[in-house]
């Protein structure tokens, strides 16, 4: 049986970075990763664009071969009802909640990681502590504390902004003459036509009462773009294209295929990280993690894994890190019975869901070009307002209807069926709907909530005999004001902008989070930011993690990712996760130092007893 320094369990974003930074420094690090390891002829695998151009639905996992002994749930395995509870769950992931969490996730090598948007904004310094407003969690560190891993962060996953913007328009504390790798990424021709017709514009915010300016805001992106040559000190920054080498070349070619696959390598995947790891990490795919081992003492010592062929494995070590996804995570932890001091494990369930609005805008926005979002409206992220209303962060979706209403064939056949139309008149049709499609995304802030949490199914079990998670969700009232709120906002940015309102929740199975408040019909999709499941604290009386994402209740176990994160904010929550697993890299490094420290010797007192 092979020992190891660290064992990391998933070979996503998080347990990447952990694997690469703890390699620089020599250590053996064994990553075990529930997913195939991706294209490999010889297994019949092909690669991922060809499997997501051959997909019959083009959902988040389509660019992946489903694997029966890794099961993940798909955004596909819902479906609205018009009976109580509203949704149909089926799946991997069962639900039993008022509302469905509606958001996915994939077991492959790189994870969610690879089918991600690549937006990469930080959280703002007061969104670490949502108490101050009335809700929520507050975060065992700071702002502050964690900047200097914003750094390193946006240098890892090589991202590119304009400091000067984010500075002025989101409220960022960035310091004068901090530049990011690269420069910001051109606005799409919709942020220009929007940006054109709405900067200085002002709305009313119906449930806060005050007045908000519009301003379109370019948004961070974790994706190629031209090198910032003052980055670092004037050293520059240097692209990574596929497999992480260094490719000076490489840009986004606006494929608007970001999610689940970029064929220019343009955007940031855990697999360029692995790219670069050192000899000493390896990694084991179709390697299930079925428990976590301790000893007597309590100390996290090992795992037990399960090969796809049911066959079971021991790996051992002295530092064990849990990076498999916040679901996940949870689901191992309570297989393993572990850290249960605080009842808080699988509890505090949170995701960012996202209320969308769509229309058709006067004038051709050229749609379906580029990168699913590029720019927002950053005004209704932060202040006193977010005690009346949950916070949100609009996006500007450039891919036309694609997230509401499905792909452009749906056009196609409406305009086929209802209006009768062929030919030369149905190509112009469809040209004209389509070049003028646009969709406003209202990223909901959701606070822990101990009631939505993660449990594992009493029945069901998956292929290998596990459990099945099983989800329990509902959006509070704080969130629905929120939405409320901002069905309110979009009504007046489609007046100004003189567009034509198509918001229209039907049909039903399409729209499993449907639900009334305040007299209106809203519906919301899930943004696949999963958070909070065992989330970080000051007291193992109240919390699974401490700061630095250790257990408190074992001894040389981790559990890194966006489940401790015990708020989730407006921002994607990627770059901050990234951010706190470097920083518990530099935790656990410590940890090994202090292991290999030679023991002191202190020298025996004459005449003392031996």
């Amino acid at each position: 049986m092979n020992r190891y320094d660290v064992i990391v369990v998933g070979a996503g974003v998080a347990g990447s970075l952990v694997a690469h930074r703890l390699g620089r420094r020599g250590r053996r690090v064994l990553v075990l990763e529930a997913g195939a390891s991706g294209a490999d002829p010889g297994q019949g695998e092909p690669d991922p664009l060809t499997t997501y151009l051959t997909a019959s639905a083009k959902v988040p996992g389509s660019a992946y071969r489903p694997r029966p002994a890794a099961p993940w749930p798909e955004v596909t395995d819902l479906t609205g009802t018009d009976d109580a509870p509203g949704y149909r769950a089926s799946g991997h992931l069962l639900q039993n909640g008022p509302l469905p969490y509606a958001s996915g996730y994939v077991r492959v090598n790189g994870g969610t990681g690879n089918v991600w948007t690549g937006l990469a904004p930080r959280m703002l310094p007061e969104d670490f502590d949502t108490e101050t407003f009335g809700y929520g969690r507050r975060w065992p560190l700071t702002y502050d504390d964690l900047e200097p891993y914003y750094r390193a962060a946006e240098e890892e996953l090589g991202v590119a902004a304009d400091a000067a913007e984010q500075r002025a328009h989101t409220g960022l504390p960035l310091p004068d003459g901090y530049v990011f790798p690269m420069r910001a990424l051109p606005a799409s021709y919709l942020d220009r036509h929007l940006g054109a017709r709405l900067d200085g514009r002002r709305v009313k915010d119906p449930v806060a009462l005050n007045e908000v300016e519009l301003q379109v805001v370019g948004t961070p992106h974790a994706r190629n773009g031209v090198p910032d040559p003052a980055y670092d000190h004037g050293r520059g920054y240097v692209p990574r294209g596929a497999h992480g080498q260094p490719d000076p070349a490489n840009r986004c070619q606006g494929n608007a295929s970001c999610i689940p696959h970029c064929p220019a390598y343009a955007k940031y995947t855990p697999l360029k990280t692995q790219g670069r790891w050192s000899a000493s990490v390896s990694l084991r795919d179709r390697a299930v993690v079925s428990r976590v081992l301790v000893d007597g003492t309590g100390r996290a010592t090992g795992v037990e894994y399960r090969s796809y062929d049911g066959t079971v494995g021991v790996a051992r070590a002295d530092v064990i890190v849990l990076a498999a996804h916040a679901i996940e995570n949870a689901r191992l932890l309570l297989l393993s019975r572990l850290a249960q001091r605080s009842g808080q494990v699988g509890r505090n369930l949170m995701d960012h869901p996202v209320l969308l609005t769509w229309g058709l805008l006067p004038d051709a926005v050229g749609p379906y070009r580029g990168p699913g979002s590029t720019s927002g409206f950053e005004g209704f992220r932060t202040g006193p307002a977010r005690r009346l209303r949950a916070p949100f962060r609009i996006e500007i979706g450039n891919w036309g209807w694609a997230w509401s209403k499905g792909s452009v064939d749906g056009d196609v056949a409406q305009l086929l069926t209802e209006q009768g139309l062929f030919g030369a008149e149905l190509r112009r049709a469809v040209g004209d709907r389509i070049s003028r499609q646009f969709t406003l995304q209202f990223e909901m802030e959701q606070g822990a909530d101990p009631a939505n949490r993660v449990t594992l199914h009493p029945h069901a079990r998956d292929p290998l005999g596990l459990p099945r998670p099983l989800v329990t969700y509902d959006l509070a009232g704080h969130v629905k004001d929120g939405m409320a709120a901002a069905r309110a906002v979009s009504d007046q940015i489609f007046a100004l902008l003189g567009a034509e309102d198509h918001t229209d929740y039907t049909p039903t199975a399409a729209w499993p989070g449907r639900f009334t408040h305040g007299g209106r019909t809203h519906a919301y999709r899930g943004a696949g930011h999963a958070a909070g499941t065992h989330l970080m604290g000051d007291s193992p009386a109240t919390s699974v993690v401490d700061s630095w994402q250790r257990c408190w209740d074992h001894s040389g176990l981790y559990a890194v990712g966006c489940g401790s994160m015990p708020s989730i904010s407006t921002a994607n929550p990627t770059l901050t996760m990234a951010a706190l697993a470097l920083r518990s890299a530099e935790r656990i490094e410590a940890d090994l130092v202090a292991r290999d420290r030679p023991a002191a010797l202190t020298p025996r007192t004459p005449g003392a007893p031996a």
